[in-house]
């Protein structure tokens, strides 16, 4: 698997599918989430009711209609919430790990991917990175790229420097 970083909006990325970093009621939030139900629409919303009425557990991923995104899939994981004490970083990898598998279950080919956790939910971000690249490369998928999108310059940079 390629795995690459771009810097840029998540929202926009042409792949099969893009991982959301989702709050576990999966009804859309602030970040990533909020930034993913806005420009996938109401689909996402509706198609997160039906498939995960309880939500969905941390550390855990299940996939959604993209809506209007140019992806096909949204992946949503639950990323543990280190601001508030979740600090198992088995919980942070899995979400990877699950993802790909989700991925593999699907057919995508490409995926792209946030920093899960490194937002508000306050995980530190040279670990986040740590954490991203190490479960990326070390997992087995049939996913042929791997795209970590940064937001802004420093994190691209950060992820960039984890990549060489």
């Amino acid at each position: 698997m390629e795995l690459t970083v771009v810097r840029g909006d998540i929202t926009a990325q042409e792949v099969d599918a893009v991982v959301n970093a989702a709050n576990r009621a999966m009804r859309g939030g602030g970040g990533v989430d909020g930034a993913i139900h806005r420009a996938g629409g109401p689909l996402v919303l509706d198609d997160c009711r039906r498939r995960f009425p309880n939500g969905l557990a941390t550390g855990d991923a299940g996939w959604t209609t993209a809506g209007d995104l140019p992806a096909r899939w949204v992946i949503h994981v639950v990323g543990p919430n280190h601001s508030a004490g979740q600090t198992d970083r088995s919980l942070l990898t899995s979400c990877y790990a699950r993802a790909l598998e989700v991925a593999d279950e699907l057919g995508a080919r490409s995926v792209a991917f946030p920093l899960v956790s490194a937002g508000i939910y306050g995980w530190p971000k040279d670990d986040a990175i740590a954490a991203a690249v190490e479960t990326l490369r070390a997992t087995d998928t049939r996913v042929e790229e791997a795209r970590l999108v940064a937001f802004d310059e420093a994190t691209y940079e950060l992820v960039a420097a984890a990549l060489a």
